[in-house]
């Protein structure tokens, strides 16, 4: 059923609430899967090697260190290096200390 209001020129439409659900339930798994997908994109960007040592509160003798010693994964073109962010992301979980309280 559709109403017309002449004030301000809206039109309203009459659902059945088992409808209005439904159309709930999708959105709720549209969001879902929006916020998976951009987990996923963030954590599969990539960054520059010369940005990490600054991220890790490091020197760039130590980054050299963890890239020698296949610390953290990196990816290697030319005399370019780049990490994933999910692998520092991982790297920086496994070094979590947790609070005593």
């Amino acid at each position: 059923m559709l109403m017309q209001s002449n004030e301000m020129n809206l039109q309203m439409a009459v659902v059945p609430q088992n409808f209005l659900n439904k159309m709930e339930e999708k959105l709720e798994k549209l969001e879902s899967i929006l916020r998976d997908k951009s987990e996923t994109e963030i954590n599969s960007q990539w960054i520059e090697s010369v940005k990490i040592p600054k991220q890790l509160g490091i020197s760039q003798k130590t980054w050299q260190t963890y890239r020698d010693k296949r610390i953290i994964p990196f990816s290697q073109i030319g005399s370019k290096i780049f990490v994933k962010r999910a692998d520092l992301e991982k790297f920086m979980l496994s070094h979590y200390i947790e609070s005593k309280y």
